[in-house]
C-alpha cells in the first residue's frame, strides 16, 4: 500500500473530502449535502458520525464514514456510510483499507453494522463480502439518481449481538424464504415460525388527523410509555427524543384523535426524503388496535399527495399481525436482519418491508452471487405482486381454485406466475421434462400426440397436471392456438404450499383429480 494510512478526518480535510465526492459523483449529484463543505464540517465534528480519510503523502485520496444514528440510541446499531475513493487512486486496495479501518474503529462500540451497497456496479458489494459482511436484503428502486437505483443490504454482527438474540420469531409465509436465507447467512438456524393464522389489524375510520405540535407531545408520550412493551415498528428516531430534535431531523408525525373527545388515539412517525421521493417510517404508537390500520391508510394518502414512490418500514419479526396488515396494504418483505434492534434485555430480528408506488423497473444492475440469491427471493415477491391481481380477476373461472375460500384462493394465486404465449408457440412437447401446471387465463391450447390433435384446453382449465404430479416427462404436445396468457404453478411451489397449508392442498388435489376425470371422459367421446 506504500505510504497510504487511514485516520480520522479533521476540519482541514473537508475541501479534499468534497473534491473526492465531486470527482466520484460529479457536480450534479442529487444528494447535495455531500458537496456542502458546511455539512461535511459538521460531520467531522459530530458525535454520531465517524469520518475517516485515506491519506497518501498527506493528501486525502479516499473517505469512509460510520453513522451511529441508524437506530434508536440503545440499539447499538450503525450504518457503514459512503465509502469513496478518488478515481485517480483506484486499483490500489484503498477501499479495502478504509473498510477494515472503520470496522476496527466501531467493533467495540456497536453490536450491528449495516451497509447499503449500490447495485449498478458490484464494487462495494465485493468489498463488503471480503470483510465478513453478509447480505440481509435487497431494496428495489430505493434511491433516485439519474433514475431509480436499488440497494443491497449487508451486515456484520459484533460482540454479544447474536447471543442476545430472541429466537423463534413469528413471520408471515411471504417472508419465510427470505428469513431462512438471511438467518443462514448470519450462521443461525432457520428458527422462524411461519404464522398463517394471525389476522391483520381491522380497518376503522373516523379519526381526525393532524400533524404533531409541541402541545400534543405530552399526550402522545403517555401513550408510548404505556405501550412500549411490545413495540412493532423500529427506526432511527423516537418520540421521546423531544419535539425540537424531531423537527431538526425533519421527522413528521401524523396524529389521530378520538372522534368524540380531545384524546389522542395514536400516531405514525416518518422521515420524508424529497430527493429520493422516499419515506422511512420509524415509529407507530397506538392507544387501541382500532387506530393502527387507519394510521397506515392516512400515511399512504399523505405519501400519495407528496408524490412518494418508495416507502420503507422496519417491522418486528415477532409481530405477524403488523406484518399481515402491511402486506395487505401493498408492502412486501425486502430484508431480514437478525438481532438488529435492542429491546428491554434482548435483541430482536427485524423484517424490512417496502412499498413501491411506481412500476418495477430495475434498470442496469450487477450483483455478486451472494447478493443475487437474496435479490431473487425479494424480486420474486415484487413480480408476483403484479401477477396476483391478474390471476385473482379470473379466480371464479379457474377450475383449480374451485371450493377454495377467498383467502385460500389468494394464497394459491400468490405462488403462481404468469406466462405469455403467442399463436403457434409450443408450450411443451412430448418427452419434455415436466415441472409445472398451466392454467390458460385467455386463449386456447391444442393438445396433440404423435402429431394428431386429441383435445383442447381453454380458459380456466388445467394443463400438464399428470406429468407435473408424477414427475414423468410430458406425454403430449401443447401448442397455443392464439396469443394468450397462462397462470403457472410449479411442482416445487405446489409441494411447498401443500406442506404449509394442507387445507389448501386437499382442495387442489381434489380439483386436479376432478379435472383429469372430465378430460378423460371428453377424450372417450371423440
Amino acid at each position: 500500500m506504500g505510504d497510504v494510512i487511514v485516520r480520522e478526518a479533521v476540519e482541514a480535510d473537508v475541501p479534499a473530502i468534497r473534491a473526492i465526492f465531486e470527482a466520484q459523483y460529479g457536480p450534479d449529484y442529487p444528494y447535495r449535502s455531500f458537496l456542502d463543505e458546511g455539512w461535511l464540517k459538521r460531520s467531522v465534528y459530530a458525535d454520531d458520525i465517524i469520518m475517516l480519510v485515506a491519506v497518501d503523502d498527506e493528501k486525502p485520496v479516499g473517505t469512509a464514514s460510520f453513522v451511529f444514528d441508524l437506530g434508536a440510541h440503545s440499539d447499538l446499531l450503525g450504518e457503514l456510510g459512503r465509502l469513496v475513493v478518488h478515481p485517480d487512486a483506484r486499483g490500489r486496495g484503498i477501499g479495502s483499507l478504509l473498510m477494515q479501518a472503520r470496522i476496527d474503529y466501531v467493533r467495540n462500540r456497536v453490536h450491528v453494522g449495516i451497509a447499503q451497497n449500490r447495485c449498478v456496479h458490484p464494487y462495494s458489494q465485493r468489498v463488503s463480502c471480503a470483510h465478513g459482511l453478509v447480505p440481509f436484503g435487497f431494496l428495489p428502486m430505493k434511491y433516485q439518481f439519474e433514475g431509480r437505483e436499488s440497494a443491497s443490504i449487508w451486515g456484520l454482527h459484533f460482540g454479544p449481538a447474536l447471543t442476545l438474540r430472541r429466537n423463534h420469531p413469528r413471520i408471515i409465509p411471504e417472508a419465510a424464504a427470505l428469513a431462512a436465507a438471511c438467518l443462514g447467512n448470519a450462521g443461525l438456524p432457520p428458527d422462524a415460525i411461519v404464522d398463517e393464522d394471525s389476522p391483520p389489524y381491522p380497518q376503522n375510520g373516523g379519526f381526525p388527523v393532524e400533524e404533531l405540535t409541541d402541545l400534543g407531545l405530552p399526550a402522545l408520550l403517555r401513550i408510548e410509555r404505556g405501550r412500549v412493551r411490545n413495540r412493532e415498528i423500529f427506526g432511527p428516531m423516537r418520540l421521546h427524543y423531544g419535539f425540537f430534535q424531531l423537527r431538526a431531523k425533519h421527522a413528521t408525525y401524523l396524529v389521530a384523535r378520538e372522534p368524540d373527545s380531545e384524546g389522542v388515539a395514536g400516531a405514525v412517525g416518518f422521515l420524508h426524503d424529497e430527493t429520493s421521493l422516499g419515506v422511512h417510517v420509524f415509529e407507530l404508537i397506538a392507544s387501541t388496535d382500532r387506530v393502527i390500520r387507519f394510521l397506515w391508510s392516512s400515511l399512504l394518502e399523505r405519501c400519495e399527495a407528496l408524490g412518494v414512490q418508495y416507502i420503507e418500514v422496519d417491522v418486528s419479526a415477532y409481530a405477524p399481525r403488523m406484518q399481515r396488515t402491511l402486506l395487505e396494504l401493498g408492502f412486501l418483505p425486502a430484508g431480514y436482519v437478525p438481532a438488529m434492534v435492542f429491546h428491554h434485555v434482548e435483541r430482536l430480528d427485524v423484517l424490512k418491508m417496502v412499498r413501491l408506488s411506481c412500476g418495477l423497473d430495475l434498470g442496469p444492475i450487477e450483483l455478486v452471487p451472494e447478493s443475487q440469491r437474496i435479490a431473487d427471493i425479494v424480486l420474486r415477491l415484487f413480480v408476483k405482486q403484479h401477477v396476483v391481481p391478474r390471476i385473482a380477476a379470473a379466480i371464479a373461472d379457474i377450475d383449480l381454485f374451485r371450493g377454495l375460500s377467498d383467502e385460500q384462493a389468494k394464497r394459491v394465486a400468490g405462488v403462481c406466475s404468469v406466462q405469455s404465449v403467442t399463436a403457434g408457440e409450443v408450450l411443451f412437447a412430448e418427452g419434455d421434462a415436466a415441472d409445472a401446471i398451466f392454467v390458460p387465463l385467455d386463449g386456447d391450447l391444442a393438445v396433440s400426440i404423435d402429431g394428431v390433435e386429441v383435445g383442447t384446453v381453454g380458459p380456466g382449465e388445467v394443463l400438464g397436471e399428470v406429468a407435473a404430479l408424477t414427475g414423468d416427462a410430458h406425454s403430449a404436445t401443447a401448442t397455443a392456438r392464439a396469443d394468450g396468457t397462462l397462470a403457472v404453478l410449479t411442482r416445487a411451489d405446489l409441494k411447498e404450499l401443500e406442506r404449509l397449508r394442507p387445507d389448501v392442498g386437499v382442495v387442489l388435489y381434489r380439483n386436479l383429480a376432478t379435472g383429469l376425470g372430465a378430460k378423460l371422459r371428453r377424450a372417450d367421446r371423440r
